[in-house]
């Protein structure tokens, strides 16, 4: 069983699962999102895995999803979304100096529910271990973006949902608190 920090740690890379050709579009985003995770990985700051998860990720879709019962006041939406992309990149960027990525392929591309995508990919970490990740993602606006992550079977947004909300349980659901949470910078 590998621990948390693993779990997300690998999460800055992707599993194989059958069915769409490899040439499929979303493997080739894939690819290009691998690179640019890699590249801020061996760089380890926080604004290097910002860049990368504003640019490829739904952070809208994702931040909305991590309220689950509760809801954001559209005037604080905008600094909650950069709060979470913030969460997420500071995160990344405290495990890379823990779990050492050497490289990562991606796999083939599946159609998931409501046609969303699926790409595997495995990650090699610099100790000789390999995970398998699974990117899920969505077509929004004309492009894919990344909506999800799975290791070993545990979704990232589905996780990271049951931690704000139990944050927000015990903040009497003030917002406002987990905003300030999420925008710290240390």
């Amino acid at each position: 069983m590998i621990s948390r920090r693993t779990f997300i740690a690998c999460l800055s890379f992707g599993l194989a699962t059958p069915a769409l050709a490899e040439e499929h579009p979303s493997v080739a985003f894939m690819n290009i999102v691998g690179r640019d995770m890699l590249h801020a990985h061996r760089q380890g700051t926080v604004s290097a895995f910002m860049r990368v998860i504003q640019r490829y990720a739904d952070v809208p879709g994702i931040s909305n999803y991590l309220l689950g019962e509760f809801s954001m006041p559209k005037a604080s939406q905008q600094t909650y979304e950069r709060g979470v992309a913030n969460f997420i990149s500071r995160y990344f960027a405290e495990q890379s100096r823990k779990y050492p990525i050497a490289k990562f392929e991606m796999g083939e591309a599946t159609v998931g529910e409501n046609k969303d995508i699926l790409v595997g990919s495995k990650v090699y970490l610099m100790s000789g271990q390999t995970y398998n990740v699974t990117w899920h993602l969505s077509w929004i606006d004309g492009k894919y973006k990344v909506i999800d992550a799975k290791v070993l079977g545990f979704s990232l947004t589905y996780w990271e949902r049951s931690d704000f909300n139990q944050f927000l349980k015990k903040n009497n659901g003030d917002v406002n608190v987990l905003i300030a949470a999420l925008n710290r910078q240390n």
